[in-house]
């Protein structure tokens, strides 16, 4: 009799992306791993109707998981690996919707999993969709003084059959592999990021229970890079950049990093008082980097309120 392989459950995240949900998932249904449930979430999109009408008729097996409210990449994210564990997934994929994959994607995604027992969150190659040789994501650098850093980003591959699988500090949610056991022990995402570092901070909690993260080489992944956030502009892009940054820190930064990140903070605020006042082109930026700076204090987190 053949053993069934564990069962992974790929979530994949929609908010007003049908066109790049459905290449998406036809991508994955030509996937090669043979005991796969796939997800697809939908943060209360205006299309919403529409892409379940397509799902429903063109992917009769996959599910479809309507939410009333834009709850984000964790809260969307969330609702998919409750449901995942609830029809009984050994591992979950986070993938984004503006993505496709190759067809061993999910096998060598879990043959990683699989190399060390110690492993609990696996990332794969990830390259530009417009690109398709050259890398947009292969493993990282992280450090509290310089961010995290994507390795080898914008370069061509020069070894794009390489199957080895590499440590990395964190893996980027586009892309994300984890364990039932990790889900168990640290819990879902932060809802309070809302969208940008809920990734990284997810991460570095799994690494601080003892787990660790890997790179696999040989699952590829192309990426139509920001298609998800592009239509909120760079104001709201910047509002979420510098207050989730700042609540990055606070959940995970050593109290001496945490010190100077909160004297930075104020600078910064002040620097974008006066770029208000000299630089008219840019004050609507100004303006919500200052608000992601106070919000961040008042703990004022998850969706901006308009």
């Amino acid at each position: 009799m053949k053993t069934m392989s564990p069962k992974v459950a790929v979530i994949v995240l929609n908010y007003n992306g049908t066109a790049d949900t459905l290449e998406c998932l036809r991508s994955l249904t030509r996937c090669t791993y043979d005991n796969v449930l796939i997800i697809v979430v939908d943060n209360a999109s205006a299309d919403a109707d529409a892409l379940a009408y397509a799902v429903r008729n063109e992917f009769p097996k996959i599910h479809f998981l309507p939410r009333t409210e834009n709850t984000g990449f964790s809260g969307g994210n969330n609702a998919g690996i409750r449901y995942a564990l609830e029809h009984g997934s050994d591992y979950v994929v986070l993938l984004n919707n503006d993505t496709t994959v190759d067809p061993d994607f999910i096998t060598r995604m879990i043959a990683a999993a699989h190399s060390d027992e110690h492993i609990g969150i696996v990332g794969a190659k990830i390259y530009f969709y417009t690109e398709p040789d050259r890398i947009w994501f292969n493993g990282a650098d992280f450090s509290w003084r310089d961010g995290g850093k994507h390795f080898q980003y914008g370069e061509q591959d020069a070894a794009p059959h390489e199957q080895t699988v590499i440590p990395t500090p964190f893996v980027t949610g586009c892309a994300m592999l984890i364990t039932k056991t990790v889900i168990e022990k640290i819990g879902l995402l932060e809802k309070a990021f809302f969208m940008y570092y809920e990734d990284i901070d997810y991460c570095l909690r799994a690494q601080r229970a003892g787990f660790a993260l890997r790179i696999a080489q040989g699952a590829h992944v192309w990426h139509k890079v920001s298609r998800s956030s592009a239509g909120m502009g760079a104001p709201r892009v910047q509002y979420y950049h510098v207050r989730n940054a700042l609540l990055l820190t606070s959940r995970n930064a050593p109290v001496f990093v945490k010190i100077g990140v909160y004297a930075w903070s104020v600078l910064h605020y002040i620097k974008q008082i006066i770029k208000r006042m000299i630089m008219p082109k840019t004050r609507d930026i100004s303006i919500m980097i200052m608000r992601g700076i106070a919000d961040f204090y008042r703990e004022k987190f998850g969706k901006l309120q308009e």
